[in-house]
């Protein structure tokens, strides 16, 4: 199970659930739509979020986006 209080953009202080939040009501499909998009900044400072997770563990932005298009989240 995946705790959707755990930040997932800590640069930013955006948690798994805000994100999640963010993808949905935003209809975004892909990562450069989330990149690009304003309404939640994420992967604009420090970048480690985006593929391998702010500690090297793979709980990355890509994995967020792909497991709500899964509809796991």
């Amino acid at each position: 199970m995946i705790d959707t209080g755990r930040e997932v953009c800590v640069c930013n202080s955006v948690t798994v659930e805000e994100l999640v939040e963010c993808i949905k009501n935003n209809d975004l499909k892909t990562m450069e739509e989330l990149l690009a998009n304003q309404e939640c900044a994420v992967g604009d400072k420090c970048e480690s979020c985006i593929e391998e997770g702010f500690d090297n563990d793979g709980f990355s932005l890509a994995m967020v986006l792909a497991q709500v298009k899964q509809g796991r989240l």
